[in-house]
């Protein structure tokens, strides 16, 4: 499912390889766009299979998954703040973009039960999943 990190971590660019970084809230804006629209862009963003058909990682019914744009997102869940916990491996995967909205940030979540692809903002101690785009 690969690490969760908080969005201080996003900040300081270190995490994505040299000639990679994190997208920013208008680019991903621009993939679900790409995509056709948030409301299908999610499905065509998961990765495909369930855990109970033993042929993937995300809880079923996976809605819409095709993974056809290769982003291959996974339900690692979620460490949130302020208690810490972890929860909802399995059911979605929430990924940082590298934008801020005053005290908090810009991330996008996938759903096991839908194939839309939902914007919200958290604050920057939530622990959530990374994807980096080639510059």
């Amino acid at each position: 499912y690969g690490y969760l990190y908080n969005w201080y971590a996003v900040e300081t660019g270190n995490l994505a390889p040299e000639g990679w970084h994190v997208p920013t809230n208008e680019e991903y804006t621009a993939l679900s766009d790409y995509l056709g629209g948030t409301f299908v862009a999610g499905g065509k963003m998961k990765s495909t299979g369930t855990i109970e058909d033993g042929d993937g990682l995300w809880n079923s019914p996976n809605t819409g998954a095709t993974n056809e744009s290769g982003f291959t997102g996974l339900p690692a869940g979620d460490r949130g703040h302020p208690n810490g916990y972890y929860y909802s491996m399995g059911n979605f995967g929430s990924f940082w973009s590298s934008s801020e909205l005053s005290s908090n940030a810009w991330y996008r979540r996938l759903h096991y039960d839908s194939s839309r692809v939902y914007r919200f903002s958290a604050v920057k101690q939530s622990g959530f999943s990374i994807r980096c785009l080639k510059d």
